[in-house]
């Protein structure tokens, strides 16, 4: 090959990936340019706050309740009855609710949901569990892992590490799983009954105690008896919790970031009726 052929060629080589990287350098700058509006759309979901009639015209996420997850006992009134699943019951209950679709998400989703805006799931739901019963995490959490589930878990400090009671390591073994520990006051005392040091005892004591056995914040708080009031709401928000679970009852037009609803799974229904009627109560239809 001549000399002269030879520069000529190599002269075309050197254009040619010229033009290349100039193409890829205009690609990866678009690139960047959408990873960046990307980013700036995230951050203004994750800062915006969305006002109270914005908040109570989402679509409601179900949130179950569980108690007792253990067999029917000769003698159970009915009261026991209602707050009771079998574990028979329980395991066929996850599995429809996989079946059927849902996702758990734990409340630091719901909040941004409502608050921020923040995406969920298709189909979500919350499971949740009060009372701190061991069965909970023996047969509740154990029950759950099989489809990837995840609870929030509502303790009430003073049970803690008493029989038939969670410990503090299988409390901080939910917490390192995934699932959300969170307060259920002291010693269950109703809300709508406290006055003077209750609030410190029953809302601030409780926040800490399981701050410090599970190393997480825990800023979500349920009712007992699922009963609140009006005195509660600047209470709950100056010991630190961002929202509060009730029952059934109707959200507070005020403030339903902390009048939360849940449903009571009771023993009495069979996996069928629980869907339907977590569907009707939560308008998911």
């Amino acid at each position: 090959m001549k000399k002269n052929t030879f520069i000529f060629i190599l002269s075309l080589c050197f254009l040619a990936a010229c033009s290349s990287n100039s193409g890829t350098k205009k690609e990866n700058s678009a690139s960047g340019k959408d990873n960046e509006n990307s980013t700036l759309q995230d951050a203004a979901v994750s800062t915006s706050v969305a006002d109270l009639a914005t908040m109570l015209a989402k679509k409601q996420v179900p949130v179950l309740c569980y108690h007792h997850i253990r067999e029917p006992k000769p003698g159970d009134g009915e009261m026991m009855k209602t707050y009771s699943v079998s574990p028979e019951q329980f395991a066929e209950q996850m599995k429809a609710l996989k079946d059927s679709g849902y996702e758990t998400i734990l409340p630091d989703q719901l909040y941004n949901y409502l608050v921020h805006g923040a995406s969920l799931p298709a189909k979500p739901i919350i499971l949740s569990f009060d009372d701190t019963d061991e069965e909970q995490f023996t047969i509740g959490a154990k029950e759950m892992g099989k489809y990837g589930f995840k609870g929030v878990f509502f303790i009430m400090t003073i049970s803690i590490n008493r029989p038939r009671y969670m410990s503090k390591e299988q409390l901080k073994q939910l917490a390192d799983s995934g699932n959300a520990v969170e307060a259920h006051t002291w010693d269950h005392h109703m809300v709508t009954k406290y006055q003077g040091d209750d609030w410190d005892k029953q809302l601030v004591q409780p926040m800490k105690k399981v701050e410090d056995i599970t190393g997480k914040p825990a800023k979500y708080f349920a009712y007992p008896f699922g009963l609140w009031n009006r005195a509660a709401f600047p209470e709950l928000k100056k010991a630190g919790y961002k929202m509060a679970f009730s029952l059934s009852t109707k959200r507070d037009s005020t403030e339903p970031l902390y009048t939360i609803r849940r449903m009571i799974v009771p023993g009495q229904w069979s996996t069928k009726g629980m869907i339907k009627a977590m569907k009707q109560t939560f308008k998911l239809d």
